[in-house]
Order: structure tokens, then sequence, then C-alpha cells
């Protein structure tokens, strides 16, 4: 399957453009992270072997690791069963949240 092919599967319109991706470690199965894709950051990631995703607040795409030197090597790339959610599994270098923690799934409620 091509990548406009694998892009395609993806359903952007529900999110207005965007779907959730949820970063999680290949080996511990530790959930890492969630940060938002559309299809350009989607295509990056798909393209190569580092995460992209794309910034709400900045509004612009962003490679993780790319300033902190964390990068998110992929070992696989899911969808969800609706199509507007992937899942991507990760050998995460160095800490996945910008407060350094390894999660940013770090504090209870």
């Amino acid at each position: 399957m091509t990548i406009d092919e694998k892009i395609e599967l993806v359903d952007f319109e529900k999110g207005n453009g965007l779907v959730p991706a949820i970063v999680q470690d290949y080996e511990s199965m530790e959930v890492l992270m969630l940060a938002y894709m559309n299809k350009e950051s989607l295509r990056k990631t798909l393209d190569g072997d580092t995460t992209w995703f794309y910034s709400r607040s900045r509004k612009e795409l962003w490679n993780k690791g790319a300033t902190s030197g964390h990068f998110q090597y992929i070992k696989n790339i899911k969808i969800d069963c609706d199509n507007d959610t992937i899942l991507i599994l990760v050998e995460q270098i160095g800490a996945a949240c910008h407060t350094g923690n390894k999660s940013c799934f770090y504090r209870e409620l």
C-alpha cells in the first residue's frame, strides 16, 4: 500500500483536518503521549522513521525530538476501527514529555 493510500484510509473530516495520535512505547506498552496529526504530518511520519505532529497552538508541524533530541523511532503504526485515531508504537529516546518525564501521563487525577 502506498503512502497516499494509507493517508486516504484516515478520516480527517471528523476532527476538522486533525486526528488524535496516541504514542506508546513498543516494548513496555506504556502510553507516552497524545498529539494531533494532519495529512502532512502523517505523510512525513509514514515517509520517515520518526514522528511528526501538528501543533494546534502554534499551527505548525513539529518533529518530536528535533529540539530536545528525544526522538521517537517508529516501530509500527495502527489505525482504530473508526479510521479516526492513530496509534504509533515507538522506541522513545529520552523523555516523551516536555516536562522531562518519560510519559506525559505521570500525574493522578
